[in-house]
């Protein structure tokens, strides 16, 4: 991919300021760079960056419907009313329904957890999963991570007598549901300070109300944050603000005293023994978890989440290896039937959203596509598959752009749609679906700009050889947890050369390790460039070239660092 290089550049009175933050810290100048980049202005509000505190989570009884929520569950625990715990199958909801069932089980025992099949109930609240309820006696069901557009299905839950409260983060639709609370801080009227939440998060927030409601001690939920920050990597919602302080101390928690279920996820990934970091989550914990509801069933994750026996929770991390296994095999082929369906589209260049229809692909899997192909030609991309006799799939966008808003345009077309502004899962009639591909593309012309279809990598500024140390690695690494609204720093050198040693590896030859050296230092460093195999013979020709990457710690040589390198620019 050609990235768009975007160094940064700093007015005269900002740079005076990230001077000042650097100083006042005592960090890299080009760090003071980051503080401001990231809206911190005072050495006040550095530190709390750097060391966020949990005394910073905003009163959860400040969300809408927040004491109807907590006076509703407490009548039912009052009452001995049995209580169902029902979330989506992915990992967010998964990680929901784990926090809130492991949460409620301490305190009260006529409770039980619910995850729909992604084949025969789909997405969100189902008459099944009602039905279910009211045969097993169920008067209150908590939704996490959905439920937002449920208005069918809650309606017919409140006719057999069962009552909803909903936790969601999904953008709502004017008519809500008829629940007896919904708490989602992106309802229109919302006044909650803080909007981007996980599902998880709202989950934990409705708990930190119950908490509070009935004198229980906080650490009891702390012992869960490990749950919270699982779920924030994986669903990639911003991680600043509250979720700043979820993730930080989630990832805390989960290094120190993890949940024996995550424990042994980690430990079938091979990080048994590695401090985990959010990336570890987003490439290896989560798509573990996610396997379960695309493979099988995602119950299967949420008894693995909640397990408290070691040797159980081990075989469950076993079996869902495996799906992991088979969810691989299956990306790899859709995914390499995927680029060749699209470049075979009539003026694939031209086009400036991709929509894909294939009914033998595998339900569980097309989102993943999807975002393969956004990835791949930067443009937003519809992956759609046959399933219930109705075209289903899931939407993935570009830096910038409302895939959402994209999907909602053609509402009419639709028989369910939801998401957020980067993701969103969609169905329809077959027969819909060319003319949901023309005003799909249509509407993704008329509003993206050119920027959004350019990758563009953003760059702090540029570092000599000489400046790149463990010690620069440990203060940047202040600036964890990393992700949306809070990205790894990335640095570049200009006129760098191989130092004679660079060669290309991986089982498909398709990474280079190299070795290089700067025009200023003549230091030698080593760094790893991913899937840019294709510049290798340019840089065994000797010739001087520009690299932009982040900076890491080198897992076979501890107290040394490494360069993650993002992308090589030819000089000539």
């Amino acid at each position: 991919m050609l990235y768009e290089w975007n160094e940064l550049e700093f007015p005269a009175g900002q740079a005076a300021l990230a001077s000042q933050l650097a100083d006042g810290m005592g960090i890299h100048p080009m760090l003071g760079r980051l503080l401001v980049t990231r809206g911190i202005t005072t050495l006040h509000e550095a530190k709390h960056f750097f060391r966020p505190q949990l005394t910073e989570l905003h009163d959860p009884f400040l969300m809408n419907d927040m004491q109807v929520a907590v006076e509703r569950l407490n009548q039912a625990v009052a009452r001995q009313e049995r209580v169902l715990v029902y979330g989506d199958y992915d990992v967010d909801g998964c990680t929901a329904v784990a926090l809130v069932y492991k949460f409620l089980h301490q305190y009260y025992a006529n409770i039980d957890y619910y995850i729909p099949d992604r084949y025969d109930e789909g997405y969100g609240v189902s008459y099944k999963g009602v039905d279910f309820a009211a045969e097993t006696g169920v008067k209150l069901i908590i939704v996490l991570d959905c439920g937002i557009k449920a208005i069918d299905e809650i309606q017919y839950a409140k006719d057999l007598g069962i009552d909803f409260i909903i936790c969601d983060h999904h953008v709502p639709d004017p008519d809500l549901p008829p629940a007896v609370a919904i708490l989602n801080p992106k309802r229109e009227d919302n006044l909650y300070p803080y909007t981007d939440l996980s599902g998880c998060g709202v989950g934990f927030k409705f708990m930190q109300g119950f908490a509070l409601s009935n004198g229980i001690e906080f650490n009891k939920l702390y012992e869960l944050l490990d749950l919270c920050a699982v779920s924030i990597a994986s669903d990639i919602v911003p991680i600043m603000g509250e979720n700043r302080v979820l993730a930080y101390h989630g990832l805390r928690s989960l290094n120190s005293n993890a949940s024996i279920g995550l424990q042994t996820i980690a430990e079938v990934c091979g990080l048994g023994d590695k401090e985990l970091t959010m990336n570890d989550i987003i490439f290896k914990i989560g798509p573990r978890i996610n396997a379960s509801g695309r493979m099988q069933n995602g119950k299967l994750a949420v008894a693995l989440l909640v397990e408290n026996d070691y040797n159980a929770a081990r075989e469950l991390a076993n079996h869902i290896n495996i799906y992991n296994e088979q969810r691989k095999d299956l990306d790899r082929q859709m995914t390499e039937e995927a680029y060749s369906q699209a470049s075979q589209l009539p003026d694939i260049e031209d086009k400036k959203a991709l929509v894909i229809y294939n009914e033998q692909w595998h339900k569980g899997i097309i989102g993943i596509v999807a975002s393969r192909l956004t990835e791949q030609y930067y443009r937003p991309a519809v992956v759609l598959t046959r399933s219930e006799g109705l075209a289903t799939g899931s939407a993935r966008s570009v830096s910038g752009f409302d895939v959402y808003a994209a999907v909602q345009s053609c509402a009419d077309l639709l028989t369910n749609f939801g998401g957020h502004t980067y993701a969103a899962g969609l169905s329809m009639k077959v027969e819909h679906v060319p003319e949901f591909t023309q005003r799909f593309e249509k509407y993704v012309e008329k509003h993206i700009s050119d920027e959004q279809t350019q990758p563009t990598m953003d760059i702090v500024g540029r570092l000599d050889f000489q400046d790149i140390d463990f010690a620069l690695y440990r203060q940047l690494n202040k600036f964890s947890p990393f992700g949306p609204g809070n990205p790894r720093p990335v640095f570049c050198t200009h006129k760098v050369f191989d130092y004679g040693t660079s060669k290309v590896v991986g089982r498909g030859q398709e990474h280079i390790k190299m070795e290089l050296v700067d025009g200023q230092s003549n230091r030698v460093m080593s760094g790893i460039a991913f899937g840019q195999a294709n510049q290798a013979r340019y840089i065994k020709t000797r010739q001087a070239f520009d690299i932009c990457y982040s900076i890491e710690e080198n897992a076979h040589k501890r107290g040394e660092v490494q360069l993650l390198i993002e992308d090589i620019r030819p000089r000539n």
